[in-house]
């Protein structure tokens, strides 16, 4: 039988596993591992930083409900990986970091680039190992894609000293193993015919929707308790879970919602800071609370049941146990009183969606972008005054429709996400829209995505700095330099380097053709905005993230 390398070895268990694309950037001692990957017939995504092919994975992952994997180098290079791995980990978003590490023979005495780098991975991380034979490389690998999808989704890093990545061995004794049949976690019945009591008693019942209810493709289910009347708020990355246009989202009454309800119901969430670390809710709240992790129930949030359970399932027999009850909610007073609050909150952006005015205000760009997305389109946001404008505004109505820069808050993401949501995605629209600082960060992923043929449309809404001027002008000593503003620099330039689709606009009107163009460019775009660098976000429009 032939000799193959522990690359090769590497690259037969990924496709074993269903894995079709990889990321990295090339670099020793790896570089064997994606010539196996090629030679298998995976696709390659050769990326300029760690971080962004880190992100891009996680995204790709995220959208195939697989392990995400990033290939990279050693020292500097796994360093790199750290923070896609802390945001995976944090963000609960499947991500498997493999990575090359000094060869034995040089190990203790100053080899190139050597540093423990399990060690300094591990904090980030949910697991990590490293390879200890050539022979066992599918194996770790098993083990290390396990790990980083089920239970609560989250990085692994998977170490491989170089020698055993170089080294040959008969293909026959190569270990490569098959995933196992897994059976989601089914809830407690007795659990959940509590949880229906409760709710069918509640006078002002709230559904609280995570990300981890996206993972679990619960949209089903809970659209249909939706539709009996419990209104809803999601997590940022849960948009879509539900469609946003649905009579029982509340988002746009957010803290009200929260505030008032007398039973609340997280389902795959955690309270943490994005829901006020569980400290917004009326103090005679009756709190359930629904994971895989039963550890969730340990929070800063007052959680009368913890139920273990994947959220899908649960979904589903909540739905089964409350159908032709009578709620007491359903005189659907307390939902009207939410959509009044939400008009309330509505109205008060209306002439800032309207303005006219130069520069563009940033609530006119958004409101156009919104405006022309499809409803199947993925979306990703970040920055300091769009994201925040972005879940005012942009909506979203299919599963994992929505991501930005989730639990860590992490700068850098929007783009990349963008990049791998495409490619898992290539049928569907994907549009980053960004500030410029946020763009700056991730800038050459034009170039990334020209080279492997994606089409994501990234729109760059220039206030020229981070928060506008607002930093720049009213937190730093009068006439400093330019520290948090920036250059007013062209960056729909950067799709001309590479012969993709660029616009540039300074007026409203000019907004929605711009965008409509690159929608349907079929090629990697990015539309230029101007807006105005003094324009904040409006008291209260906040209200959707």
């Amino acid at each position: 039988m032939a000799d193959i390398d522990g690359g090769r070895v590497a690259a037969r268990q990924l496709k074993r596993a269903g894995i079709d694309t990889v990321f990295g950037v090339v670099a020793g001692p790896m570089i064997e591992v994606l010539a196996g990957a090629q030679a298998e017939g995976l696709r390659v995504i050769g990326c300029r930083h760690e971080m962004n092919g880190g992100c891009a994975a996680s995204a790709w992952g995220y959208q195939k409900k697989l392990p995400g994997v990033l290939v990279v180098g050693s020292g500097p290079a796994a360093t790199n990986a750290i923070t896609p791995l802390y945001v995976a980990t944090e963000s609960s978003m499947p991500l498997v970091v493999l990575g090359g590490s000094a060869f034995a023979g040089t190990r203790g005495v100053g080899g190139f680039q050597e540093a423990d780098q399990v060690a300094l991975t591990k904090p980030a991380c949910k697991w990590t190992g490293r390879v200890d034979s050539t022979e066992r490389i599918g194996e770790w690998i098993h083990l290390a894609l396990g790990k980083a999808a089920n239970g609560r989704p989250g990085g692994v890093y998977l170490d491989f000293p170089g020698e055993l990545v170089a080294n040959k061995i008969d293909e026959t004794t190569a270990v490569l193993r098959d995933a196992p049949r897994i059976a989601d976690p089914a809830p407690d019945d007795a659990a959940i015919d509590e949880l229906a009591d409760a709710i069918a008693g509640a006078e002002r019942p709230l559904l609280v929707v995570g990300k981890g209810a996206a993972w679990a493709d619960a949209g089903q289910a809970l659209t249909g308790l939706a539709d009996l009347g419990i209104p809803y708020v999601c997590s940022p990355m849960a948009r879509g879970t539900i469609a946003d246009d649905h009579p029982s989202f509340a988002n746009a009454a957010r803290s009200q919602a929260l505030g008032n309800a007398d039973v609340v119901v997280m389902i795959g969430g955690r309270f943490n800071w994005i829901f006020g670390l569980g400290r917004r809710l009326a103090d005679d709240a009756k709190v359930f609370h629904i994971d895989v992790a039963a550890e969730e129930g340990f929070s800063g949030a007052n959680v009368h049941m913890l139920i273990t359970a994947d959220a899908r399932l649960a979904a589903q027999a909540l739905l089964e146990r409350l159908r032709g009850r009578e709620l007491r909610s359903g005189a659907d007073q307390w939902r009207a009183q939410l959509a009044e609050k939400q008009a309330d909150n509505e109205a008060g952006l209306r002439s800032a969606l309207d303005d006219e005015r130069t520069p563009i205000n940033p609530y006119r760009l958004v409101r156009e972008v919104r405006d022309a997305l499809p409803r199947d389109a993925i979306v990703t946001t970040e920055g300091e005054t769009i994201m925040g404008i972005c879940r005012a505004l942009l909506p979203n109505y299919a599963n994992r429709s929505r991501m930005n820069a989730g639990t860590t808050g992490c700068m850098g993401v929007s783009a990349p996400y963008a990049l791998g949501a495409k490619l898992a995605c290539p049928d569907r629209p994907v549009v980053a829209v960004l500030g410029d600082y946020a763009f700056g960060a991730a800038p050459m992923l034009v170039e990334t995505a020209a080279r492997v043929g994606a089409a994501p449309v990234f729109v760059v809404a220039n206030n020229e700095g981070i928060a506008g001027h607002m930093i720049q002008d009213f937190m730093l000593p009068p006439d400093s330099p330019k520290i948090a503003s920036l250059l007013p620099a062209r960056y729909e330039k950067l799709a001309e380097m590479v012969d993709g689709h660029a616009e540039y606009v300074e007026r409203p009107e000019e907004i929605r053709p711009a965008l409509d163009r690159a929608l349907a460019a079929d090629r990697v775009a990015v539309v230029h905005a101007r807006i105005d660098p003094k324009a904040r976000r409006l008291s209260g429009s906040n209200y959707l993230q």
